[in-house]
């Protein structure tokens, strides 16, 4: 007889930045072929980013709706219990469905919820095969939107959480080449000195809401002391004095 775990599929799902456009024809067939798609959710309920953009390719009675610990870093018994439960619930849909696909905004393998879920399911449900499915980053549609390189000839390129203070971020942006934030807003105005004191302002861009009604794209320079959207991204390009591929 086949081994019925090893026929469990858990496919994480990159549904981009926001734009539905931006989703691939590999991820809408992965949301369309699973037999149920969980998007997560915090604890107030209001629709994600992730949800809404699964909502233009799937009917809402396919989609499964889980509470994760999505923000939350100051209390970690609490996150934990939510992982847990977060967890045991997507168990629960694995034991009644062969293939459950779990959207996650951006890529599923950077800095996304789809990697804890993951690990969890890895153990409470042996044998799950785990696949995922590449997404447009958000890095990748604010440089679209904006204009903004993000490498050229051998620059190399540091992508930088600001979620726990500026100081990795200070830190980058003293180096070389093309320097991208995620999750910045509430430390704006942090970033914003930062970006004066290595003399990377000038050519720096941030956005949020990229691809919604909302979105906002604008030069670093008009950076004020406001907080921003958590999930704005800030791209610092690469200084460039090197004329049409000078860093070749």
């Amino acid at each position: 007889m086949p081994d019925v775990m090893s026929s469990k599929r858990l496919i994480g799902v990159g549904v981009g930045p926001g734009d539905p456009e931006l989703v691939t024809v590999k991820g809408v067939n992965a949301l369309r072929g699973a037999d149920v798609v969980v998007v997560p959710v915090m604890d107030t309920g209001e629709r994600g980013r992730a949800e809404a953009t699964v909502l233009h390719y799937v009917p809402q009675e396919k989609v499964v709706r889980v509470v994760f610990a999505l923000n939350e870093r100051s209390d970690r018994a609490w996150r934990e219990a939510a992982w847990d439960a977060a967890g045991e619930r997507v168990a629960e849909l694995l034991a009644l469905h062969s293939s459950v696909a779990f959207a996650t905004i951006g890529d599923p393998n950077v800095y996304s919820t789809f990697t804890y879920l993951a690990q969890t399911i890895v153990e409470l449900v042996p044998g799950t095969l785990v696949e995922t499915v590449p997404g447009i980053t958000a890095m990748q549609d604010l440089a679209a939107r904006s204009g903004a390189v993000l490498t050229e000839g051998t620059e190399p390129l540091t992508l930088v959480p600001v979620t726990a203070g500026a100081a990795a971020l200070k830190e980058a942006l003293a180096g070389p080449g093309t320097v991208v934030a995620y999750k910045f807003g509430r430390q704006a105005q942090e970033v914003a000195e930062a970006l004066r004191e290595t003399g990377r302002i000038g050519d720096a861009v941030w956005g949020s809401a990229l691809g919604l009604p909302e979105e906002s794209v604008r030069p670093a320079s008009e950076l004020g002391d406001e907080p921003l959207p958590y999930l704005s991204t800030l791209i610092a390009p690469a200084p460039r004095d090197g004329g049409r591929g000078g860093k070749l």
